[in-house]
């Protein structure tokens, strides 16, 4: 059984299609990476799988059941979901930030050991006292990737969650998605670093002016010939020298 089933989704903006004729599987137990240019439709995707935005035409099923059948409580309990926005209106201390995703639950005794161990996944220990608008950019993505984690659901939906982050972070956070997806849920990452992409998922779908245009390994899709296509610029895919996996690189002139 799929975690998330796409079949034949249109989706419309101002009488414009964003997405027209999309078919995705998600499966459990692997990482799918959402990549493509700028205005591909990827956010617009990622909204489709959460719930948040409702296809004009087309079905999502979640577990093999339609989405549009499942109650807030029981999506909340189901998957989590980072967007790329990380404010919080009021003065919330980053702790109180994550334990915003304890909230689909009934309280328990479990509830502490649980933020504690998402707030030390992400390093952001030392900054659960402070106030969340007075942290950094990359400092927020941290402390709201932990309240993804302490939701503590079977599917896991991140739109660019590396976007702020310094270098050592951002593979921090693909590695935890490694880990989730090992753990057997169900993770789905939207990424523009291709090479990112490369190392870390499963599975990679490439999208362009609303539609996948290949999903498959990186291997598969994430060819030199595509990428140019796609993407409007030369580039060159070399092998990672310590996985084998693909490293995408722009061609530059001398």
């Amino acid at each position: 059984m799929n975690a998330i089933t796409v079949r034949g989704v249109r989706v419309l903006l101002g009488g414009s299609a964003v997405l027209d004729g999309v078919d995705l599987d998600v499966a459990y137990g692997r990482v799918l990476a959402l990549v493509g240019p700028n205005g591909a439709g990827k956010s617009t995707l990622l909204g489709v799988l959460t719930g948040d935005v409702r296809p004009h035409a087309g079905e999502v099923l979640l577990d093999d059941r339609p989405l549009s059948a499942w109650t807030a409580k029981e999506l909340a309990q189901k998957r989590a979901v980072l967007t790329q926005s990380n404010q919080v209106t009021f003065s919330f201390t980053a702790r109180e930030v994550v334990e915003m995703g304890r909230a689909p639950w009934p309280a328990s005794a479990a509830d502490g050991p649980i933020i504690d161990e998402a707030v030390a996944r992400v390093d952001a220990v030392h900054l659960v006292d402070r106030p969340f608008p007075a942290l950094s950019g990359g400092e927020k993505a941290r402390v709201s990737l932990a309240r993804v984690l302490a939701q503590h659901t079977a599917i896991v939906l991140l739109d660019e969650p590396t976007a702020a982050l310094d270098l050592r972070h951002q593979e921090d956070v693909l590695r935890l998605a490694r880990d989730l997806a090992a753990a057997g849920r169900a993770v789905v990452v939207v990424l523009h670093d291709l090479s990112v992409a490369a190392a870390y998922a499963d599975e990679v779908a490439m999208l362009a002016g609303g539609s996948i245009v290949a999903h498959g390994s990186a291997h598969e899709v994430l060819t030199a010939e595509r990428v140019a296509e796609v993407y409007g610029a030369p580039v060159r895919v070399m092998a990672d020298p310590d996985t084998g996996r693909p490293i995408i690189l722009p061609r530059r002139d001398a």
